[in-house]
């Protein structure tokens, strides 16, 4: 049988994985990915061939994925967060909708099922992690222009802060990009007040996790790198502190049934 799953890892932590990831990872005998994801997924992993590629080498891990499921290898292709966010889903419908790579044709990909788990996004988990901050209409925008000209995500940002979506930004920060979050942050600040609600959050659910609150008027690219994720609330995100905490929250317009 030629299958791939697409499977999602959640966040970091084990605690994440749905039931289905790991119904998936027990079904097949071959595990494609990024070293770091299948660090993560651990003794889930142990009994099975797998197949390490390095970071922006996303093409032609997809690639690999098709081969080996072609070959009638039961395969999980797996990426840490939704694998159908800002992952290798696309790359992998992509490729199959061309069926070639470098010159070579690959008709058989064709012949494979693929089927996608579905995961925790990192913006779920960061939000859960201070309230609800995604409680109403929002919207993901990546920062990373290697892609995507920046001119298109310029006007993303702007219609995200002219709609009044809470954004979480993805790729906000690289060594060579440095610059892109702190213009987002201008952006989003000719449509809402300085004190609107944000949050840095760094390996969310991991062992090194960081969850900051502050402003948005407060947020600096020094302070941000590849692995954090940011979000900032809309006009009406709000922040609140009880003798156990501080929350961050998105009404929903129930205010007038309160």
């Amino acid at each position: 049988m030629q299958k791939l799953f697409l499977v999602s890892t959640g966040p970091g932590h084990s605690d994440f994985l749905t039931t289905a990831t790991r119904n998936a990872i027990d079904e097949v005998s071959d595990i494609v990915g990024y070293g770091l994801y299948l660090d993560l997924l651990d003794h889930l992993v142990k009994e099975k061939v797998c197949h390490t590629t390095n970071l922006g080498e996303e093409i032609d891990r997809a690639a690999l994925a098709l081969n080996l499921a072609s070959e009638g290898k039961a395969t999980a292709l797996v990426s840490s967060g939704d694998v159908g966010i800002y992952a290798m889903a696309s790359v992998v419908f992509e490729l199959m909708e061309r069926q070639e790579l470098n010159g070579e044709s690959y008709p058989h990909w064709g012949d494979v099922e693929v089927r996608v788990v579905p995961g925790i996004s990192a913006m779920q988990a960061a939000s859960s992690r201070v309230g609800a901050l995604l409680g109403h209409d929002f919207c993901t925008i990546s920062l990373s222009n290697l892609l995507t000209p920046w001119q298109t995500i310029e006007k993303r940002i702007h219609s995200a802060g002219q709609g009044d979506f809470v954004v979480s930004f993805y790729n906000p920060v690289s060594k060579k990009r440095d610059w892109q979050l702190d213009r987002a942050v201008e952006i989003l600040l000719e449509y809402r007040p300085a004190a609107t609600p944000a949050i840095l959050a760094r390996n969310v659910t991991r062992p090194t996790e960081r969850i900051q609150q502050l402003s948005l008027s407060e947020i600096r690219g020094e302070n941000v790198d590849m692995f954090t994720l940011v979000s900032v609330g809309n006009s009406e995100s709000r922040r609140f502190t009880t003798s156990r905490g501080s929350y961050i929250y998105t009404p929903r317009g129930y205010s007038g049934k309160l």
